[in-house]
C-alpha cells in the first residue's frame, strides 16, 4: 500500500529562476538542493550519463509534499507547450485562503493567468463550492490555486 505522497516532481529549465519564483513569488519555504549524477541516476532516468540539480521547496502546511524542481544538466530539457487537455499531469494545485488577494498579488507581479478565478459549486457531488484559476510557472507549468469556500 502507498503510505503518502512523497513528493511532487517538475522539470525546469533554469533552476535558480524556478526556485526564485516558487519561493520568492508563490511564497514556499525552501527545503535544499542536491546534485544527482552517475550510473544510478542514469539508471533511474533510462538516459546514460544522466545528470541533474534538485530542489526542494513545501508549502506553509508542513504535512504537505513538497515541489520537487529538477533541472537536468548533461542536456536542456525539452520545451513544449502545456496544455490541460492532454493526457499528463495537468497542474499543480495550491490551497488559499483568499483567492482574489493571492490572484492580484501575483499579477501585480507579472504571473500570467489563463482567466481571472471562477467559482464552482460542486455540491451536488459532495464536494462544495470553490473558486479556482490557473496560472503558469517560468516555464509554462501550469499551476492551480483554489479557495473552498463550503
Amino acid at each position: 500500500m502507498f503510505h503518502s505522497v512523497a513528493h511532487i516532481g517538475i522539470t525546469v529549465t533554469d533552476l535558480e529562476r524556478s526556485i526564485a519564483f516558487y519561493r520568492d513569488i508563490l511564497g514556499l519555504h525552501f527545503l535544499g538542493e542536491m546534485t544527482m549524477g552517475g550510473p544510478e541516476t542514469a539508471e533511474l532516468f533510462r538516459r546514460p550519463g544522466c545528470s541533474a540539480r534538485v530542489a526542494y521547496l513545501r508549502p506553509e502546511d508542513p504535512s504537505a509534499p513538497p515541489v520537487e524542481l529538477i533541472q537536468f544538466t548533461d542536456r536542456p530539457a525539452l520545451q513544449n507547450t502545456p496544455t490541460l487537455f492532454e493526457s499528463s499531469i495537468s497542474e499543480l494545485c495550491f490551497s488559499v485562503e483568499d483567492i482574489d488577494e493571492e490572484y492580484e498579488r501575483l499579477r501585480a507581479q507579472g504571473v500570467e493567468f489563463l482567466s481571472a478565478p471562477q467559482t464552482f459549486d460542486s455540491r451536488k457531488y459532495g464536494f462544495g463550492m470553490s473558486r479556482a484559476v490557473y496560472f503558469y510557472d517560468p516555464d509554462h507549468n501550469i499551476l492551480e490555486l483554489i479557495q473552498a469556500l463550503s
